[in-house]
């Protein structure tokens, strides 16, 4: 393969590095795309079961900024591919337990103890996965493509979640509600895990970031990346949680809860539900790459202040418009979410990484991004299912998203660009 000529780094470890987002993401959003399923084989069925497997979610999200932490100063001190490896190694292992899983009907409660336990392992290993990736491309990418390179990560990731939703849409659909809730369940979690193994002997033999060997030739490592970063970087981490908490509740709620809210809200069935919100993903990996070239072009603080706009205005009406019972207005309101969302992911990935020099960068991502994450992303789609039932309003969802939009504007009109100066029209 050829070489980056910018950055030292093969055209084969690039790809790989971006495109193993796909099976992180899949592996991950897979337990959302299947709420409805999950909630009848480990907690029984019932009113309270879709409740107790978001909240669920919820409480294992608290683990990604821990696993963040870990993983960052493996990355920050000892090198970004030792911390790839060990984190795809982890998420293979808690698939595959997943997948392996005893149900309620077989041994209770215990079931969903089980599952929790697994989340929670899954999601300790997630938390260094896309920080990583975003690193490692921002750091091998020439400087006036960093937009759209790192914007493939968060383009890839979304193929992780077309993949989820569309295996679970097939699983879901081609197999009898009896069979799904006794064994076919276990198929996406399978399949996911093969994927995982697959990804770790592909980033068996990347290289080193030539950042991270930058650091090392020159002896400017940090010996506590944690303390370097809380030292030097407190405004970076600001401004990293805020920009990742806009990615995150559009991400979230926008996207990965809006089969679950179409399921109970607008009455659709789990395939219905799954191959609309499929649809919805296909928007996601188009409008990915164009927005990170556009923040090439123009600035990463121009496109986050114009998607964070679209965040504050269009989500009430468009949860309004997919609680109405016509599927063609909810698919309209499904994939202008998905397009909101992925916007501001693509250019939400380079502008929290930028923040940062080399030394401390995933640590810092770590602080910042995964902390938005776990509280914006975690916890939301619960809060979403809580407040539509408990207000009887299904925009509630919409209200989050835009009340998130309007807090982090102000953060975005003060923030500084950070795409390189050289890549200023001239």
């Amino acid at each position: 393969m050829g070489v980056n000529d910018r950055s030292g780094i093969s055209r084969r470890s690039m790809v790989v590095a971006a495109f193993s987002t796909v099976v992180e993401w899949y592996d991950f959003t897979l337990y959302l795309y299947l709420a409805t399923v999950l909630s009848r084989v480990f907690f029984g069925g019932g009113a309270a079961s879709l409740g107790m497997t978001l909240g669920g979610f919820a409480i294992a999200y608290i683990m990604r900024p821990l696993g963040a932490a870990v993983f960052g100063h493996v990355g920050d001190r000892y090198g970004r591919r030792r911390m790839m490896l060990l984190s795809m190694a982890l998420m293979t292992a808690a698939m595959l337990a997943t997948a392996m899983l005893p149900t309620y009907a077989q041994i209770g409660p215990a079931a969903g103890g089980l599952l929790l336990l697994l989340r929670c392992v899954m999601s300790f290993s997630v938390g260094g996965e896309y920080t990583g990736v975003v690193a490692y491309l921002l750091e091998g990418a020439s400087t006036n493509r960093r937009g759209l390179v790192v914007s493939w990560a968060a383009a890839a990731s979304e193929v992780g979640g077309l993949l989820a939703a569309g295996i679970a849409a097939l699983t879901v659909g081609a197999i009898g509600v009896g069979d799904l809730d006794i064994w076919g369940w276990r198929i996406p979690f399978l399949v996911g895990a093969g994927l995982a193994a697959s990804v770790w002997l592909a980033r068996s033999v990347m290289e080193e970031s030539p950042d991270f060997e930058r650091q090392a030739a020159g002896g400017t490592v940090p010996d506590n990346p944690l303390r370097h970063t809380l030292t030097n970087h407190r405004a970076g981490i600001a401004r990293g949680f805020a920009i990742s908490a806009l990615g995150s509740i559009t991400y979230y709620v926008g996207i990965t809860y809006v089969p679950a809210f179409l399921a109970s809200a607008a009455k659709m069935s789990e395939a219905e539900a799954l191959w609309l919100t499929t649809a919805a993903a296909l928007v996601v990996i188009l409008v990915t790459p164009f927005t990170g070239a556009l923040s090439d072009r123009v600035g990463r603080k121009p496109v986050l202040i114009g998607v964070c706009g679209c965040a504050a205005v269009l989500p009430v009406a468009m949860f309004s418009l997919m609680a109405g019972g016509s599927y063609g207005w909810a698919l309209c309101g499904a994939l202008v979410l998905a397009a909101v969302g992925g916007s501001v992911s693509a250019v939400g990935a380079v502008a929290t990484a930028e923040q940062f020099p080399g030394e401390g960068r995933l640590t810092g991502l770590a602080l910042g991004v995964t902390a938005a994450t776990a509280l914006f992303g975690g916890l939301a789609p619960y809060l979403a299912h809580l407040l539509a039932q408990a207000s009887g309003r299904p925009i509630m969802p919409g209200v989050m998203i835009a009340a998130v939009a309007l807090g982090v504007l102000p953060v975005l009109l003060k923030m500084r660009e950070t795409r390189p100066p050289h890549e200023q029209p001239s």
